[in-house]
């Protein structure tokens, strides 16, 4: 079954309302892998529940509508698909607990060809359920690798972009841990990818693979710590392309670039030297 453009459009996404509590909070912190250090203060306000502060990129996990696109009626190959762009703006930075109202919308599609995938525009915003506020505003970007040739529009496709030419201002290394995609998948993303090696190789990876929001999570802090001075309401924007999987163990090295209140950035997993995300554009309060 193959894409269907009017229907895949105008799909009927439900509102999800969603109460999360500190343990959540705490739980996506670690998930993110902080904590790993106890003696690490900077970690600790993040991961315990004195004082406790959300990471800025918890909203990637608030008002999920789950995994819509195993549904057969997208015509979308859920296997082969992957997770290629994510954006964020923070409005107002959730509390470390709350209710959310999350709406999501397709925004777009884009036929690359057949053989050559499609790309499915997403928008999801976050509300707080108390007064209605806006929260947060969440792009995404899925590559869907087998859905190319259902006859739609070829573009316009999300401009790229580009990464200064001079040395990095600042680098920071983050150390993942084997089991990290085992704890992340419990703030919610429960895709088999990230468990099942047989469904990794399935889709051809050769273990199971880290979620791209846990590496863009810690790209997040990253930016908090080398460029926000570790306070989480400093960051006000994140945009970024997922270039490469990341395998659970591997240390990732966030390159940085400051220009005003734009920051730009990208990550690599140091044991293979290959960017895992690229083109990154963050902005300051």
């Amino acid at each position: 079954m193959a894409i269907h453009y009017d229907r895949l459009m105008a799909w009927p996404f439900e509102d999800v309302r969603h109460r999360y509590t500190q343990r959540d909070t705490l739980l996506y912190a670690l998930g993110i892998g902080l904590g790993a250090d106890p003696t690490n203060e900077a970690e600790l306000r993040f991961v315990y529940e004195k004082d406790l502060l959300a990471l800025p990129t918890l909203p990637v996990v608030l008002g999920y509508p789950g995994m819509w696109m195993k549904d057969p009626a997208t015509g979308i190959d859920a296997v082969r698909l992957v997770h290629g762009e994510q954006g964020l703006r923070i409005h107002r930075l959730p509390a470390p607990e709350g209710e959310v109202i999350g709406r999501t919308k397709v925004t777009g599609l884009i036929d690359k060809g057949p053989g050559k995938g499609a790309l499915v525009y997403t928008e999801r915003t976050v509300h707080d359920a108390a007064c209605g506020e806006l929260l947060a505003t969440l792009s995404s970007t899925t590559f869907c690798r087998a859905d190319g040739g259902f006859g739609g529009p070829t573009g316009p496709v999300k401009a790229v972009h580009e990464l200064p030419a001079r040395t990095s201002d600042h680098s920071l290394d983050f150390a993942t841990q084997p089991r990290a995609a085992l704890i992340y998948r419990l703030s919610g993303d429960y895709n088999p990818l990230h468990a099942e090696p047989a469904v990794a190789r399935a889709a051809g990876f050769e273990r199971p693979i880290l979620h791209g929001l846990a590496t863009y999570g810690i790209a997040g802090w990253a930016l908090t710590r080398s460029v926000c001075g570790g306070d989480p309401h400093a960051l006000r924007a994140m945009d970024v392309r997922f270039s490469s999987p990341v395998y659970p163990g591997e240390t990732i090295r966030t390159e940085v670039w400051v220009d005003g209140n734009v920051v730009s950035f990208r990550a690599r997993a140091v044991e293979r030297d290959v960017v895992v995300l690229n083109n990154g554009r963050a902005e300051l309060r």
